[in-house]
């Protein structure tokens, strides 16, 4: 069963014999690390190791990733690429909090986060994970920061380069969060509730950065209590 989602440029237009061959090894590669990263735990596997699960030679491994760490952390780049792919998609009108919320929601199966909270729940003690993960979340960061200029082009303001660079860092930050909350409760817990709840937890926290971090009522703190 693929462990990624697909990315916004597999979904846009129909794909080659070669781009289809490109993606099943990449995907094949990102199976076999988060399998090894199950078995062995971070840090307890290589390239190599990787290449001989895939199936693959060294070298055709290198010709997707650079290290094992960034084979695993393909898997947050894959979630956050297609929600990325979701605001995209939202009215230019919309305002820009509104539109991250929406775009959430549309990943509306749980199963969505799967992939994304096994690799959190497998790495929290790796520091080397941890820093590819942060290269993914700030890539994430870097996208939201191109369709918030987007959308403000043009409107009073649109010079204001820290409100969209505050803005971005702070949907993206809202969005870990959100993972850290989860995990605090949830621990290593991937049954459709506890996905379920990481899910709202992300949708809440950008509820909470629109209403100014005003305290509310949402149905993860309901459930926590």
């Amino acid at each position: 069963m693929p462990t990624t989602l697909p990315s916004p440029d597999d979904q846009q237009a129909p794909q080659s014999r070669r781009e289809l061959n490109k993606a099943a090894t990449r995907q094949a590669i990102t199976d076999a690390a988060l399998g090894l990263l199950r078995a062995k735990g971070p840090g307890n596997f290589t390239v190599e190791d990787i290449a001989d699960a895939a199936g693959i030679s060294r070298r055709t491994f290198f010709n997707y990733f650079s290290s094992t760490d960034a084979a695993l952390a393909s898997i947050v780049h894959g979630f956050l690429d297609t929600a990325i792919q979701q605001l995209r998609l939202r009215p230019a009108e919309e305002p820009m909090l509104e539109s991250a919320q929406a775009a959430l929601v549309a990943l509306a199966d749980p199963k969505a986060v799967a992939p994304l909270a096994e690799l959190f729940t497998l790495t929290q003690q790796s520091p080397l994970m941890a820093h590819s993960e942060l290269e993914a979340w700030d890539h994430c960061r870097a996208q939201v920061f191109a369709v918030a200029r987007e959308r403000l082009a043009g409107t009073p303001g649109e010079q204001d380069e820290l409100y969209v660079h505050a803005l971005a860092g702070s949907i993206i930050s809202c969005g870990k969060a959100a993972m850290e909350v989860w995990f605090s409760r949830r621990g290593p817990d991937l049954t459709a509730g506890s996905l379920t709840e990481l899910r709202q937890l992300l949708i809440d926290s950008i509820a909470l950065l629109g209403t100014g971090f005003t305290p509310a009522a949402s149905p993860s703190a309901t459930r926590s209590s």
